[in-house]
């Protein structure tokens, strides 16, 4: 009688964390006029190195140079992939940055799936994301399509990274030193770009929300949820994201969309779930990363 009860509360973390990120990526929005993306990027990830630091006390001492090179360039790839996104959200909706977005991971998870017949998922959401460009979010930029489509590429180095650097340090060691690195990273470019906005009591107290949102508390969650529900089970819930983000982008930022638009989600989501569950059951080898588990 108590499995049902407690996946029942993993599915509600797992939501919880998606409904977290997509109101953190609202604020965000809020704050582009007076720092704008870069600026943002920039708050986001200096807010989240300080609670990753704080919390996890990484160790710096005992590595190699082909460890350090491997969060380095984690580092890189975490300050590309969120430069990319809050680009691409500057200029389209967030539903439909998140579906873009997506096809990253999804593509990564249909390579490492090894199977030919994979690739069908792989071309269902890309038949869902032309669909996006047909008028179902209006009128889309296409330099915000790009940098989403920049963004999605960004995702799947970063999940390879991710699982490189989690073989090479302990615990969420490898992450606070990456999110350090992109924080070094992006601090300057932001306070370029934004000027002394950046530093304004307002500008300081919605990043670090945004920080707390996007990364803290979703982490949080997700973590939780894994230890009470299988990984295929987490990932598919994973791939629910574009239509949460929609939601986010109706409700808080009264963004809209169309029937097509509609139409276009729920393929991607199909796809997602299909390449997850043709990843799951495919055969893995030793350095494989679980690509399932980070899809959506």
């Amino acid at each position: 009688m108590h499995p049902r009860p407690r996946s029942l509360g993993a599915v509600g973390l797992v939501i919880a964390g998606l409904l977290c990120q997509d109101v953190g990526a609202s604020f965000a929005v809020l704050l582009f006029p007076a720092v704008g993306a870069l600026g943002m990027v920039a708050l986001r990830l200096a807010f989240s190195a300080i609670i990753l630091l704080a919390i996890c006390r990484p160790r710096l001492r005992g590595y190699g140079l082909r460890d350090w090179a491997t969060v380095i360039l984690f580092g890189i790839a975490l300050a590309a992939m969120n430069g990319l996104f809050y680009e691409a959200l500057a200029r389209i909706p967030l539903g439909a940055t998140v579906t873009i977005e997506v096809l990253g991971p999804l593509v990564l998870s249909v390579i490492m799936s090894r199977r030919a017949s994979s690739w069908l998922w792989a071309v269902l959401a890309f038949v869902g994301v032309a669909l996006l460009g047909q008028g179902s979010f209006g009128q889309l930029d296409a330099i915000g399509i790009v940098f989403a489509f920049a963004a999605a590429a960004a995702w799947a180095g970063y999940i390879l990274l991710s699982a490189r650097t989690g073989q090479r340090f302990p615990k969420l060691d490898g992450l606070a030193i990456a999110m350090t690195i992109g924080a070094i990273i992006a601090l300057p470019i932001g306070v370029a770009t934004s000027g002394p906005a950046i530093f304004q009591p307002g500008s300081l107290l919605l990043g670090a929300a945004v920080a707390v949102l996007s990364s803290t508390i979703p982490y949080a969650l997700e973590l939780l949820a894994l230890r009470r529900l299988p990984s295929a089970t987490f990932s598919i819930l994973m791939s629910l994201s574009p239509a949460i983000a929609t939601v986010a982008g109706l409700v808080l930022l009264h963004q809209t969309i169309t029937v097509v638009g509609a139409m276009a989600i729920a393929l991607v989501i199909s796809a997602s779930i299909g390449a997850v569950r043709s990843a799951s059951t495919a055969p893995k080898r030793r350095d494989s990363p679980d690509v399932s588990d980070q899809l959506g």
